[in-house]
């Protein structure tokens, strides 16, 4: 099987972790290039986590350390989600840094572009910094982008903002600058996030599928993105869902735009699904998961990662 070439651009994070070891196992996407991005904690914070996970599954996939901070904004963080060192609960090997480049992220990503006889998909499950500095950086690279496949923005409220997403608040330039681009976009946001969940009942089957599902349990029982009562919600899996199995969503196609100057309202993603705005459509989004269908899909592909 001719398997699709991805970069994930990421900042582990542990619903990060869980989407980076499904792409990672999968047979049918390639991840040529980790590229890391403050986010959920400092750039020093995820690098060091991506290289855990890597040493973890003894995946010699590159790393490239890219932005330390957004474009404009002040920078955020979310420790008090994924705690302090961004992947809390499980005593990971030490970090394998022979799998870190050199290079920034942002010249590692376009020289991966360029080197490819084919069309690769970017896939950032973090604020946008890098992958709109490459498209400013090197205008170029877009010829060699199959399309970007995210996870952020809102269809409806927020998780860090009243009306904004975490990944859009942290560097809403940024993200104005990836959905104003012309690549094909396709945003899964936190309204599919919300209702991808994992139950109680649910981390104790992952737990028992191996060295790989403990260690997935053991972050599970840290993450504060809900709550196992509730449910935990598997915001990032979504983007590699859709690229897998992408009959799990219902897809609009739409004009997004991002609101970078209200002072209530920076970071909000605005899909005008009614098409008030009378613009071209710029993205697809994804409107409505099948909830059953995406936890029988997660819980089968973590089956295969060990």
């Amino acid at each position: 099987m001719k398997k699709r070439p991805i970069i994930i651009d990421t900042d582990p994070g542990i619903d990060d972790a869980i989407a980076i070891a499904i792409a990672l196992f999968s047979e049918e996407l390639e991840v040529k290039l980790i590229s890391t991005v403050a986010g959920n904690v400092s750039l020093d914070k995820v690098t060091n986590n991506a290289l855990k996970l890597l040493a973890f599954w003894g995946r010699p996939v590159p790393v490239a350390m890219g932005a330390d901070r957004p474009l404009l904004a002040a920078p955020l963080d979310a420790g008090d989600i994924h705690g302090s060192s961004g992947m809390d609960g499980y005593d990971f090997p030490d970090p394998d840094r022979s799998n870190l480049l050199g290079e920034h992220a942002v010249n590692a990503m376009y020289r991966v572009l360029k080197e490819s006889g084919e069309k690769i998909t970017l896939v950032p499950i973090a604020p946008l910094t890098n992958i709109a500095l490459l498209l400013r950086m090197y205008p170029d690279a877009k010829e060699k982008i199959e399309e970007i496949v995210l996870m952020g923005g809102s269809l409806t409220r927020g998780n860090k903002g009243v009306m904004s997403e975490f990944n859009i608040t942290c560097d809403p330039e940024a993200a104005r600058i990836v959905f104003e681009s012309g690549i094909p976009v396709v945003m899964a946001p936190l309204d599919v996030g919300w209702k991808a969940l994992v139950h109680p009942e649910d981390s104790v089957r992952i737990k028992d599928m191996g060295r790989t599902g403990e260690m997935i349990y053991a972050l599970l029982r840290k993450y504060r993105g809900g709550g196992l009562k509730t449910g935990l919600r598997m915001y990032d899996s979504c983007a590699i869902a859709y690229l897998l199995k992408p009959e799990l969503f219902e897809v609009e196609e739409t004009y997004v735009a991002v609101e970078t100057t209200g002072s209530l309202t920076a970071g909000t993603t605005v899909a005008d699904l009614k098409g008030y705005l009378k613009q071209p459509p710029n993205t697809k989004v994804c409107t409505d998961i099948n909830t059953g269908m995406f936890k029988d899909w997660l819980l089968s592909a973590l089956k295969r990662c060990d």
